[in-house]
């Protein structure tokens, strides 16, 4: 189940006893819970009615009592756990029992609703297995291809009481990358700037939407093709110490490196021809497999960037240049 299906089902009334919403993008992660909170605690007194636990604090028999609580003037009360945080963390073994027993006790005429919310899951997991029917699933991974990034920004404009047109959210994605909460953000303040019922139209989002430089992008991804890694990093210093942020930084690495690999493909690029022609002779530095394991460790430092990792951003950003050059 997706966010637009588990929305439309709440929307309908039917509150599931227990969902696993799962997945490395943090925007979807808190939009599904933010939905099934106000269902669940539309009734009777909030603080009363909803137990959080973490999974790195709590035991598995602190999760029984919150869900044998009865709840206080109201139908149902809910109860979230919530994997641990840094390097490592995750629902062990102890809490996948306790997670397999709480669903056990779990019907539709539950007076509890039990909620684990998680970064990365392995279906192999009896705990993860567990959570069918009546329980579902709800998939918060992060979406990377442009159309279903377009589709976001149409949908968070419509939300703003705004329009964007496509090439304008091409060209935000360009700019900002595979990021939904940055997306968002962007968007907004473009909002404030046409206006609540405005149009974002292309100029309105290369005037109001900051981007990492090209050339800096080119010398940068130019140095790590060659190997170069002192000269990469220090390409890299020089952009953070311009006040390039970390996140656009690894969006513009990541929105290049796709590009390389379809260049690389044979496939046809957008752009002007300049552009398309540096991308094609860059392309031959990067042997597909190099490229492929590029966006691999690109995709390994955003999920760093997102919180799962201890390292602050321009170190982790420091790292992966260092492994994208040698």
């Amino acid at each position: 189940m997706n966010l637009a299906q588990l929305t439309a089902e709440l929307g309908k009334g039917r509150i599931r006893p227990a969902y696993l919403i799962a997945g490395e993008e943090p925007l979807l992660r808190d939009t599904a819970l933010e939905a099934i909170e106000s269902r669940v605690l539309a009734e009777g007194p909030r603080d009363f009615n909803f137990d959080r636990l973490e999974a790195d604090s709590a035991s598995p028999g602190r999760l029984a009592d919150a869900l044998g609580t009865l709840p206080l003037m109201a139908s149902r009360r809910l109860v979230v756990l919530r994997e641990g945080e840094g390097r490592g963390a995750g629902i062990d073994e102890a809490w996948g029992r306790g997670i397999e027993q709480a669903l056990d006790s779990l019907s539709e005429a539950a007076t509890a609703v039990f909620v684990v919310v998680a970064r990365k899951i392995d279906r192999r997991s009896r705990w993860v297995k567990a959570f069918r029917e009546p329980a579902a699933e709800i998939d918060c991974a992060s979406p990377t291809a442009t159309r279903e990034l377009v589709d976001f920004l149409e949908r968070d404009a419509r939300r703003l009481g705004v329009q964007i047109e496509k090439d304008a959210a091409e060209l935000l994605c360009e700019r900002v990358g595979p990021h939904l909460l940055m997306l968002r953000r962007e968007l907004e303040k473009l909002e404030l700037y046409v206006g609540t019922g405005g149009r974002i139209d292309r100029a309105a989002v290369a005037v109001g939407v900051a981007s990492v430089a090209e050339e800096s992008i080119w010398e940068l991804t130019d140095a790590i093709g060659q190997g170069r890694t002192a000269d990469s990093l220090a390409k890299l210093a020089q952009m953070l110490g311009q006040g390039e942020a970390s996140q656009a930084v690894l969006g513009a690495l990541a929105s290049h490196f796709r590009r390389l690999l379809r260049a690389g493909q044979g496939e046809p690029i957008k752009g002007p021809p300049f552009v398309v022609r540096k991308l094609e002779q860059q392309a031959r530095r990067f042997p597909p497999a190099r490229l492929v394991g590029c966006l691999r460790a690109i995709h390994r430092a955003d999920i760093e960037l997102k919180g799962a990792g201890v390292l602050r951003p321009e170190r982790a950003l420091e790292q992966l240049v260092i492994q994208l050059a040698s």
